[in-house]
């Protein structure tokens, strides 16, 4: 029997007959991991989809889900699914003016909606939420309509009734709709079919370091269509997911778990460097000798075997012994792989990582692409600096101008409602990414930059953000970065520095600003001197037009709720700008 999956909710299917004993997801309740077998899953998601049959939910009707990670998201997402009807994902920290306009946009009719703080704010939105007729809670809370009055309602309607729906969902239908956070305007909603989503799940499977029973940890937000496509991967290889209570209990998580992958963003892994450096910088004597010498070590590192020397592999097996050992042991002891995505990972974390034995699979993609295109590759190659190499069946080129352009069935189906936007970004079934390119020995992706965030100075220079902000941040005193100066006569940067490093430094070398507010501290003399070394240092690495020759300390992060950041952590550039027009005003004065 082929029970290949047609249909993304075939995915429960096909593992009940391939991998009938791997359990499809686990998950954290009284301090116990419980575990979801492939029948079970199944039977919760019937019930799930019989109640919203029951409630009158039609095919093609769009179903909104806002909610952080957990169980009832995944349940959700194929019941939805599998009755014809289309999930849109909605991040639990947008802003009301998203929330109102995805909801009118989407035409979204019912929502189910995670805790009491989130079900309160759209309520309150309600009266300019036009179409949405009703609500349900995941919490446990008696004052609002529960999730389990959805499976009450369902009991009418009949299992031949259930399978009359799922047969008449084909493989072109729409799966979701993803509004993708843009950093300019409204967003876009991203139409992914069940073909396109199945495509990019084979064309990413391909390159996947693990094989059935192994453990995947999932933190990263699954309304994500990245997070989400992994999701899918992961049930098709035969995985068990195992869902992580929060963004703050990942380190415990993975002791209990002993994860084979995950996947990151790079601020995550940045994280996990700052917290292992310090406690690194906590030691003494010669234990610290050795811990600092392991790290220069790492920061040498050779993907190819040939350019290292045997004495280098001498002094790796040593630190991996030694010092990285317990870095591995961190992370759950049993990692075979760490994927990241959404942005550029710094080369010397990179190089750290793999010498300290945990592979990482950088790579890269977009919403619009389904959304994975590209990855360093364990079975068909890997370099450092690259986001790899094309995807299998997607093909990769770059225009005149060093756009990216892709080609394959997981290209979405367009923008919803938005066919003058379709036509700019499709052209040819080639999918136009915004982002500019080049070949790396011929075949290696490199990512240079954003199309639209390339700028000229007023000398007519081009200026390239993303690879100077990249380079900045690998200094530990800088936290965040962003390059300006569109039109200008230079370029200049906005600066968030890291308080927790500055303040290790100064307790050594100025211990009188221990006394200041953080912000006081952040802005003294002491501090933006130190900014002025690191960034000068850093400019070396680029061409005299490029260099920053002013910049602006900011004392507060850049965050998601500050409006200064999307939810897949990018940097809202005419927002941040806008918010500190006084400082920008100040830089070119």
């Amino acid at each position: 029997m082929n029970n290949e999956p047609t249909r993304i909710f075939d995915l429960v299917n096909y593992r009940k007959h391939t991998y009938p004993t791997s359990a499809i997801f686990s998950y954290k309740k009284n301090n116990k991991w419980i575990e979801i077998s492939n029948t079970d899953f199944q039977n919760k998601i019937d019930e799930i989809s019989k109640g919203l049959i029951a409630l009158g939910v039609q095919p093609d009707d769009k179903i909104g889900i806002v909610s952080e990670n957990r169980i009832e998201w995944s349940l959700l997402d194929l019941a939805i699914q599998q009755i014809g009807a289309i999930v849109v994902a909605l991040y639990p920290n947008i802003s009301d003016n998203d929330y109102t306009y995805i909801f009118n946009h989407a035409e979204i009719k019912l929502a189910v909606i995670s805790s009491k703080a989130l079900y309160e704010r759209i309520n309150e939105l309600k009266p300019s939420l036009l179409l949405l007729e009703s609500t349900f809670i995941l919490d446990e809370e008696t004052t609002f309509r529960h999730l389990n009055m959805i499976n009450q309602t369902g009991k009418v309607i009949s299992d031949s009734q259930l399978l009359e729906r799922k047969a008449a969902v084909r493989t072109e239908d729409i799966a979701t709709i993803i509004y993708t956070s843009g950093t300019t305007g409204n967003p876009k909603g991203v139409m992914l079919t069940h073909k396109n989503l199945l495509a990019d799940m084979i064309s990413s499977e391909y390159s996947f370091p693990v094989t059935a029973y192994d453990r995947a940890l999932s933190f990263l937000p699954v309304c994500h269509a990245y997070e989400r496509l992994f999701h899918y991967v992961y049930m098709y290889k035969g995985l068990t997911i195992y869902y992580a209570q929060s963004m703050d209990t990942i380190g415990a998580d993975m002791k209990e778990v002993k994860p084979h992958i995950f996947s990151a963003v790079p601020r995550v892994l940045e994280k996990v460097y700052d917290k292992i450096i310090a406690t690194g910088e906590s030691l003494t004597g010669i234990k610290r000798k050795l811990f600092f010498w392991a790290i220069g070590l790492g920061e040498k590192y050779d993907l190819d075997d040939a350019k290292r020397s045997w004495w280098y592999d001498v002094q790796l097996n040593i630190a991996r012994k030694l010092i990285f050992s317990k870095w591995k042991q961190a992370l759950g002891g049993e990692i075979k792989g760490i994927a990241s995505g959404s942005a550029a990972l710094q080369e010397r974390l990179i190089r750290l990582y793999m010498a300290a034995g945990i592979m990482i699979y950088e790579g890269y993609g977009l919403t619009e692409g389904g959304p994975c295109l590209s990855v360093n590759d364990f079975k068909r190659g890997m370099k450092i600096g690259t986001v790899g190499l094309p995807l299998i069946n997607i093909d990769i080129k770059l225009a005149e101008d060093g756009e990216i352009l892709a080609k394959g069935d997981n290209v979405m189906l367009g923008y919803y409602k938005d066919a003058e936007a379709t036509q700019e970004i499709i052209k040819d079934g080639w999918l136009h990414s915004g982002d500019i390119g080049q070949w790396v020995e011929g075949k290696f992706l490199k990512i240079i930059d954003r199309k639209k965030e390339m700028f000229k100075t007023s000398g007519g220079k081009y200026v390239v953000p993303q690879a100077i902000e990249s380079k900045m941040v690998e200094s530990p005193f800088i936290e965040q970065f962003m390059v300006v100066g569109d039109g200008e006569k230079f370029p200049a940067a906005f600066v968030v520095p890291s308080y927790t490093n500055l303040l290790a430094w100064a307790q050594k070398s100025i211990p009188e600003l221990q006394s200041l507010t953080v912000e006081q501290f952040l802005l003294s003399e002491q501090v933006k001197d130190k900014i002025t070394s690191e960034i000068n240092r850093i400019n070396t690495n680029f061409g005299q037009w490029e260099q920053i020759k002013k910049f602006c300390l900011i004392p507060t992060e850049f965050t998601i709720e500050g409006g200064e950041l999307t939810p897949t952590l990018k940097m809202k550039r005419k927002k941040i700008i806008e918010k500190y027009s006084k400082n920008y005003k100040e830089l070119y004065s």
